[in-house]
């Protein structure tokens, strides 16, 4: 209890001594607050070096946080004093009293230095800061103007600075909100990206299903038909064989009662044998008149009709149900106008969907583009225009590095139907009409990449319509633009599958 007691009279000492530094508070703020300091260190736990937080009394006179010490012993596994090693009896420890109110004042009196302005005050000079030093960009008192530090330097009134400064930063902090919205903007458009995958990867996979599902019941169906035909021939030739079996059965029951009644009139009498020799005979050169009997033509099963080619014949046959497109349209490029069909062949304008803005989407005009692009040799792909004479379309191919988020200015060829007009279409050039009086039904394009021509044709009259020509330098995309309800349809080319 002394040793408590003493150490109760030195915290007060301390105490007493914080009062006087609080007494001198204004002299700190002309100089380093080294008393603060020592104050600060005297004050501080010697586990955690901070100051006291519910500081509790050992019997050697160490204090510590209650905190700090609990924790020190379940790491250590023994009461003892941190500091002398001294082993603690005590299971309650008594709380330091006058040390926590110690440190609560010596809180109070930081916090209140801190707010007190003293901030304001030249650290050399200890004369208030009323300048700003243009060249230094920093705050200064009348004696730092007139030090050689700062000899012919540019000054303004603390208050004048600091509304320029204001301006400038305020300037800065509205390009720093556009570029927060930008993020925003940028997340958002992730953010609906990611959704937008999550549905195309479900639609997709659900077209892939109902393919392989047409797919698997052809095969099922053909395997029924081929496995059905395998057993009708079969079942028709076991009939025939069972029908072979049963004539020569009985011819060898009849050949055998011949043998076994001729062999009986060779053991009879020699009167009885002589009297019944010609029928005897007679029998025997009927039976013998008999044609021998042959082996059945054509009676296997015809193993090389129903296993030869197989996988061929019924690739063959499944081209009925499946067809060949040359140009499959993107629908990561489509405008949000233009809905596709499930097999990607087909556009129409309609609507305006919710999609991603992603970088390869066109935004201003109505276009989507194929799923490959080329960049060299020949292409050729038919579209079906039948429906929208009456609207307005554009069918051609774009380079890759075509301007998607604005007006088109270049890279870009197209034949088009405009206001009842058909016309060729190449930015920067003017639109050019062209002298087609028949309305199309369907139009061939045709990408020369090597020679470096794009050329038009009416495949149903196999006409000429017209030729861009152009030292093509980047990957070519097929395009179809329009705003049309009616459907524009990249059509299916069968003749890949002759052989």
């Amino acid at each position: 209890m002394a040793k408590q007691n003493q150490a109760n009279r030195d915290n007060e000492g301390m105490l007493t001594e914080l009062k006087r530094g609080q007494m001198g508070l204004n002299k700190t703020r002309q100089r380093p607050n080294t008393d603060s300091s020592r104050s600060a260190n005297n004050l501080s736990c010697s586990i955690c070096h901070d100051i006291f937080k519910d500081p509790v009394l050992l019997l050697c006179s160490h204090s510590f946080c209650k905190n700090c010490l609990q924790g020190w012993w379940r790491e250590k596994e023994r009461r003892e004093c941190p500091v002398c090693r001294r082993k603690s009896l005590l299971s309650d420890l008594p709380c330091n009293l006058a040390l926590k109110n110690l440190c609560e004042a010596f809180l109070l009196e930081r916090d209140q230095g801190a707010s007190s302005g003293s901030e304001d005050l030249c650290g050399l000079h200890s004369e208030k800061l009323r300048l700003f030093c243009l060249d230094h960009k920093q705050p200064v008192c009348v004696v730092c103007r007139d030090s050689k530090t700062h000899n012919n330097h540019r000054f303004r009134p603390i208050d004048e600075a600091a509304q320029d400064h204001k301006k400038k930063l305020l300037k800065v902090l509205k390009h720093l909100q556009e570029k927060l919205k930008l993020f925003e903007q940028a997340k958002g458009n992730c953010d609906q990206t990611a959704g937008h995958i999550k549905v195309q990867a479900r639609q997709t996979e659900k077209q892939i299903k109902e393919q392989f599902k047409m797919l698997h019941q052809f095969l099922q169906e053909e395997e029924e038909a081929r496995i059905t035909a395998l057993r009708e021939e079969e079942e028709q030739k076991s009939q025939m064989m069972k029908e072979k079996i049963e004539a020569l059965s009985r011819e060898i029951t009849a050949l055998s009662d011949t043998i076994r009644a001729t062999e009986e009139e060779l053991r009879a009498e020699d009167v009885s044998f002589l009297q019944n020799y010609r029928a005897a005979v007679k029998r025997v050169q009927q039976r013998l008149l008999l044609d021998d009997p042959q082996l059945v033509s054509g009676a296997l099963i015809d193993v090389a009709k129903h296993r030869g080619n197989l996988t061929f014949n019924i690739w063959n046959k499944m081209k009925a149900l499946v067809s060949y497109t040359p140009v499959i349209l993107d629908p990561n490029t489509a405008h949000p106008e233009l809905t596709l069909s499930e097999d990607l062949t087909t556009v129409r304008c309609g609507q305006k969907q919710k999609l991603p803005e992603n970088p390869e989407r066109f935004n201003y005009h109505p276009i989507i583009l194929g799923s490959e692009g080329f960049i060299s040799g020949t292409h050729i792909w038919d579209v079906e225009v039948n429906h929208v004479n009456h609207e307005s379309w554009g069918l051609g191919v774009s380079q890759e590095s075509v301007y998607r988020k604005g007006q088109i200015h270049f890279g870009c060829w197209e034949l088009g139907f405009i206001d009842g007009k058909y016309t060729a279409y190449s930015p920067p050039f003017r639109d050019k009409t062209l002298p087609v009086k028949k309305k199309l039904r369907r139009v061939r394009v045709q990408l020369d990449f090597n020679k470096g021509k794009l050329l038009f044709y009416d495949p149903d009259t196999n006409t000429h319509i017209h030729t861009f020509t152009h030292t093509f330098t980047e990957r070519m995309f097929p395009h179809i633009g329009g705003a049309n309800q009616f459907p524009l349809k990249i059509l299916p080319k069968y003749s890949l599958y002759s052989l």
